[in-house]
């Protein structure tokens, strides 16, 4: 089993650079804090890069098929958002069970709530691929496809279902890595994906050498193969000792444990729902304004949700802080870990904003060069942008509380953001007030900065601390 170590604090950060590349385990309850955000946030912030990087090589390839194949896909990862909910919720309790187990120096505790955790898992997948195998042409057609679309993506959603256990591990399994401040290993098992995937994308898409051709539907197999590999490696990982996680000899399911599982990760659940369902409310107000805003609000958000990806990475490091430093008994560690992941999240957001500002047109011409799609995007881009100053605090903070293991306060924050804030305001700016698109654009960037702040000043009240898991 790997033993945290502690490197002098007289390195430079080009030494906690390189530590945190080489997987070097290290003790975030003691030593510098600096240098433990740098060892946890770098990899997280890949971790969560190459999480993206699923969905733009597989829409980059199948674009070459035409309109149906990129419908089917465009139309089952919509489907999936049940199954991404599941594994974001499982995936807070894994981190945030693991984490308080290792900072109370518990490695086996810690090992029988990774392994109940992954028990949910499996109990919630065999019933999803089950239904997603048979029932793929019906999913579809539910979602509005039409029936050329449903014969050419039928498959595609068939396998994507089928294969739904190997979303939920890959999620579930680099949680528990984050937990235990094995960052890097949840870096390595995407890489290892990721890298299978690009590779069998083409092949198995077109036919290439001796694969079949399968058409969009090789897409899916693709993907389902390469999170296989990842997840292999994974396992090969926790089998072998290489993490401060130790598993017991004998596994017998604990109804206490599943059920402290149950009261983290269905709140977690809804949080991710809640904040995704908004998303699905604002298209349907940017389309009461034509298919130029629809479209640049696309590209728009493509381009604003990669360059948060790093700040959720950050995000996640906190939530490891938090989790092993409350085991540890040190709630005000904790907290100074927060906010100052806080500040150097700001710093970085700060220096996207500019980036956003004076070269959202450039940016937004790599997709299209249609002169009201990029008027459309630019402004989307700069107005949201303009509140990632305060947004940089509310992810920081609503990934400390998910890291206490308190999964209710931040759907609750996310559900007055976006649902009481975000949504009205978006229509009534849009529509009664008339500034159209814009109004949404606008409503965003408040609704956002309005998050941050009610996460920021919950925080502060401290409970959070007492938080049992």
């Amino acid at each position: 089993m790997a033993q945290p170590v502690h490197p002098p604090e007289s390195r430079s950060l080009w030494s906690a650079l390189r530590a945190s590349f080489r997987g070097e385990a290290y003790d975030v309850t003691t030593g510098s804090l600096p240098r433990a955000i740098t060892i946890l946030a770098i990899p997280m912030v890949l971790e969560m890069l190459m999480q993206a990087v699923f969905g733009v090589v597989d829409i980059f390839f199948v674009g070459r098929l035409g309109a149906d194949a990129i419908a089917a896909v465009g139309l089952t990862e919509s489907l999936l958002i049940l199954v991404l909910a599941l594994g974001m919720g499982l995936s807070m309790a894994g981190t945030a069970l693991v984490a308080r187990r290792i900072g109370e120096q518990d490695p086996e505790a810690a090992g029988r709530a990774a392994l109940h955790v992954f028990l949910a898992g499996g109990l919630v997948a065999v019933p999803v691929s089950i239904l997603g195998v048979l029932f793929a042409p019906q999913m579809l057609a539910l979602m509005g496809a039409t029936p050329s679309v449903i014969a050419t993506g039928a498959g595609y959603c068939a396998v994507t279902f089928g294969a739904s256990a190997t979303i939920l591990f890959l999620f579930m399994i680099n949680a528990v890595f984050r937990g235990a401040g094995d960052a890097v290993l949840a870096m390595r098992a995407l890489w290892i994906a990721n890298g299978i995937n690009i590779v069998l994308d083409p092949m198995l898409i077109f036919g290439i050498g001796p694969f079949p051709e399968l058409g969009v539907t090789g897409a899916a197999v693709a993907t389902a193969i390469g999170r296989g590999l990842g997840i292999a490696y994974q396992v090969h990982v926790l089998l072998g000792g290489r993490t401060r996680i130790a598993f017991p000899e004998a596994f017998r399911p604990d109804l206490r444990l599943m059920r402290r599982i149950l009261n983290v990760s269905l709140p977690g659940m809804l949080q991710y729902l809640i904040g995704t369902a908004s998303w699905l409310g604002l298209y349907r107000i940017v389309a009461l304004f034509g298919s130029d805003a629809v479209a640049g609000y696309t590209v728009a958000l493509r381009v604003l949700v990669f360059a948060l990806l790093p700040s959720w990475g950050m995000g996640n490091a906190a939530a490891t802080i938090v989790g092993q430093n409350l085991g540890a008994g040190q709630p005000d560690r904790a907290e100074r870990g927060v906010w100052l992941t806080s500040f150097t999240n700001m710093g970085f957001l700060g220096l996207v904003m500019v980036g956003l500002l004076l070269f959202a047109e450039p940016l937004t011409l790599v997709f299209t060069t249609a002169p009201a799609v990029v008027e459309q995007s630019v402004q989307c881009m700069r107005i949201v942008s303009a509140s990632y100053l305060f947004f940089a605090f509310g992810m920081v903070t609503v990934q400390a509380f998910n890291g206490a293991g308190d999964t209710r306060t931040p759907t609750w924050i996310n559900f007055v953001a976006h649902w009481l804030i975000q949504i009205p305001l978006a229509w009534a700016l849009a529509v009664p007030f008339g500034w159209d698109a814009t109004g949404v654009y606008a409503a965003i960037a408040i609704a956002q900065s309005a998050l941050a702040l009610i996460s920021v000043s919950v925080f502060r009240l401290g409970y959070w601390k007492d938080q049992a898991v």
